[in-house]
């Protein structure tokens, strides 16, 4: 969760969860004030993998966790801000992951078209591209979400919100979903 007026274009966050994971402690990523928790198990079985939020071995920007989320049979990989190429030893931890939720826009993380060779590396049935800029939101800096739809291979899907239910039936596709406003 990002903190109030830290991602230009954004609203402020009144947001509900049973747990809250953070890849980083930088206010755009690690606000969990603004979620307020159930106090229920979230039945999630999370693993943690450390990485670096850039191409220096986080000399720039610090560390970074990609979380990997099992349930119902379902795995989902979010690598948080991944600033660097994925080491064998991640790649492989990574490999049958059903979600990819991976950051596109550079700058800050990896861009486009590193994002794309991880994809075709890894192979997800669901890719979701973060981590850019869109049309009223994001950092001037960053690439917008075209830049990786265009290296993106199958059916690229746009659902209305900023949520997506994934099933075990949920075809392969690019899901773009539209930023909260």
């Amino acid at each position: 969760p990002y903190a109030p007026g830290s991602v230009p274009g954004l609203p402020e966050l009144k947001l509900k969860a049973d747990a809250v994971l953070c890849s980083h402690g930088h206010a755009d990523h690690n606000y969990v004030q603004g979620v307020e928790l159930s106090g229920r198990p979230c039945g999630v079985q999370v693993e943690a993998l450390p990485c670096f939020h850039d191409g220096a071995r986080g000399a720039k920007r610090g560390s970074n966790l990609i979380h990997i989320l099992s349930a119902e049979g379902i795995r989902v990989a979010h690598l948080g801000d991944l600033g660097h190429d994925l080491e064998l030893e991640q790649l492989e931890k990574l490999r049958g992951a059903d979600v990819l939720m991976i950051p596109v826009g550079g700058f800050y993380t990896i861009d486009a078209e590193q994002a794309h060779q991880i994809v075709e590396e890894l192979r997800p049935r669901i890719v979701l591209p973060m981590h850019y800029r869109g049309e009223g939101f994001g950092y001037e800096v960053l690439s917008p979400v075209g830049d990786f739809l265009a290296l993106t291979v199958g059916p690229v899907e746009r659902y209305p919100g900023s949520s997506l239910e994934v099933t075990k039936d949920t075809p392969a596709q690019t899901a773009v979903l539209t930023c909260p406003q």
